[in-house]
């Protein structure tokens, strides 16, 4: 097929990573090495050990993943909702047929998210006794995230949107749908069993409902690249109004 120079020009910003702006950098520089200056949940897994991610809460309202010592968290891959046995997530020991919020998807033309497309993150912890050990849980709603609402995600040195899209049913967190995984980590082979595991990924969640894209999302796309790039108005808004992070603008945790 020939294409023309402005159809190949569309096609490589649509497929490119945009920069990290200066602010979300300082962001990340300032809390990546410290330990959680606002702890607003216990302690949760990563893939690599137990009890050593926390959900992190800054002045601005911002809640990420944040390791108990250095680091952010790692990228586990979620393949729930359509399509959990297809593909690259036909090996996903605990991949599940719907998503957490399905019901709402449900309103904006498709019947629930598909994690080879949609750029979704997990969070929030259930800790069900099945799941968990039926302890304490944590629901990010609590502190004002909104479910379908965007989320920065800082990965091998690029930036990517996603959407909070899943809850986890037991004590896991930094999970990503296939989608997002393979956005950030193309090299690295990732599938329904096999992640990132460098505790190196920021996942930036933002309250308020000026973080829901609602219709503005493309949530019929036909590629991530497409889903992706059609949620970079509503997270450019909210990155731009990020404070780098500076260490004296910090809340009282509490738990």
């Amino acid at each position: 097929m020939r294409y023309t120079p402005s159809i190949v020009l569309s096609f490589v910003s649509l497929v490119t990573a945009r920069e990290i702006s200066s602010n979300l950098q300082a962001f990340y520089d300032a809390h990546i090495n410290e330990e959680c200056p606002n702890a607003i949940s216990i302690a949760y897994d990563s893939g690599q050990a137990t009890s050593d991610t926390v959900y992190c809460q800054d002045a601005s309202g911002a809640v990420y993943l944040k390791d108990t010592k250095s680091g952010y968290a790692d990228m586990d891959i979620d393949c729930d909702g359509l399509n959990a046995d297809q593909g690259d997530c036909n090996n996903d020991p605990s991949g599940q047929s719907q998503t957490a919020f399905q019901d709402q998807v449900q309103a904006f033309g498709i019947s629930d998210l598909d994690a080879h497309i949609h750029t979704y993150v997990v969070l929030g912890n259930d800790n069900s006794a099945d799941g968990g050990d039926g302890g304490v849980s944590f629901d990010p709603q609590s502190v004002g995230i909104k479910p379908l609402s965007v989320v920065a995600v800082v990965c091998d040195g690029q930036l990517f949107y996603a959407l909070w899209g899943d809850v986890n049913g037991g004590k896991s967190t930094g999970e990503s749908s296939l989608a997002l995984g393979q956005l950030c980590f193309p090299d690295e082979g990732l599938t329904g069993d096999s992640g990132h595991e460098k505790h190196d990924v920021l996942y930036l969640a933002f309250p308020g409902n000026n973080a829901v894209p609602g219709a503005s999302a493309n949530w019929t796309a036909g590629s991530r690249e497409e889903f992706e790039a059609s949620l970079a108005a509503t997270g450019d808004a909210l990155v731009a109004g990020l404070s780098s992070g500076s260490k004296t603008r910090v809340m009282r945790g509490r738990l």
